[in-house]
């Protein structure tokens, strides 16, 4: 899988300090430990020290250098309790109820990465997505400009029997239902940063639809076209086609036929969904049918990673959201020395 490849050599490269939550669990365990081994990041492993080391004992796991954080005792919980309740004072918080919320495994986990403890966290094993999404807003917050955090899955496309050969983004596929005009902009614009920080290449974006340059009329075709427009306006280099049908986004000799004024001619690697339900069907149905391996669901626009896993999710999996999370922090603030 060379686009997988180049993420885990980019991670190596130069490791983050990746923050992990659910530790009791085996494969979440087997992930921090195997990460920390080949070099994708530093694990920091938030939770009860006693109980995980328990569970790595039970799983013939030797922790290494993982390292444990458990909250009732951490030299940073007070320090993060008083940010939290700072950040949550206005929505009415009390420092109490900080100082309890605070030994929650994925709150720690959270304020670490936003006071600069951690530079990305990754969860979702065992909690849920709700959960995970609403701590990355509330504690990590939004990108500067950014209003709207999205998801996206990285889609790895690497097997003999596949034509297009690589990885693709797929967004919005988890979060956002209904995106209007503007938010799909910005579902596009953070979509294309996602692709040019993981693939190593230009982000080429389809604005998906069942039009293609205006052969149908629709609300929802017009809502396509509109944003792709304003993301046109405001980054004129970006390739990017307006109402698309998927077929003319992939496929050039399509594209030649259907949109012969194409800047992307039938070579994305981005395709933004119109809703999320057509989002949702998409990746699974490149997944389950077209054989493509599903990364994520991963978060676009947060001031600094978190990342939700799916609670089905493998060791294998862990492991490559961990090394997405420490290239996207590579990407978002990049250490002096790179």
């Amino acid at each position: 899988m060379k686009a997988l490849n180049h993420i885990r050599d980019m991670a190596r490269a130069a490791p983050r300090r990746i923050v992990l939550c659910e530790g009791e669990d085996r494969r979440v365990l087997e992930a921090a430990v195997r990460a920390t081994q080949e070099g994708y990041a530093e694990i920091l492993l938030v939770g009860d020290s006693e109980r995980i080391k328990a569970r790595a004992e039970e799983e013939h796991l030797e922790l290494g250098a993982v390292s444990l954080i458990d909250p009732r005792v951490s030299q940073y919980t007070e320090t993060l309790a008083e940010h939290l309740f700072q950040l949550r004072e206005a929505k009415g918080m009390s420092r109490e109820q900080a100082r309890a919320s605070v030994l929650e495994p994925l709150i720690f986990a959270n304020l670490m990465v936003s006071t600069g403890l951690a530079d990305g966290s990754v969860a979702g094993a065992v909690n849920t997505t709700a959960d995970v999404v609403r701590a990355a807003i509330q504690l990590i917050g939004k990108a500067p400009g950014v209003t709207l955090v999205s998801s996206f899955f990285l889609m790895m496309l690497c097997k003999p029997f596949h034509n297009l050969k690589g990885g693709m983004i797929f967004s919005d596929c988890g979060l956002v239902v209904d995106p209007n005009a503007d938010e799909l902009a910005q579902i596009a614009m953070a979509a294309a940063d996602s692709a040019e920080a993981l693939l190593d290449e230009p982000a080429r974006v389809a604005m998906l639809s069942f039009s293609t340059s205006g052969s149908a009329r629709h609300a929802s075709v017009d809502k396509v076209i509109q944003a792709a427009r304003k993301v046109k306006g405001l980054r004129p280099q970006l390739a990017i086609d307006e109402d698309v049908q998927l077929d003319a986004a992939i496929v050039a000799e399509v594209a030649q036929r259907k949109l012969p004024d194409s800047k992307v001619k039938g070579q994305a690697n981005v395709l933004v969904f119109p809703e999320l339900e057509a989002g949702n069907i998409g990746y699974k149905l490149a997944e389950r049918i077209g054989g493509a391996e599903a990364i994520g669901p991963l978060l676009q626009g947060l001031a600094k990673p978190a990342n939700d896993l799916s609670r089905g999710c493998s060791v294998e999996d862990i492991i490559n959201v961990i090394a997405v999370t420490t290239v996207q922090a590579q990407r978002q603030s990049p250490l002096a020395t790179e």
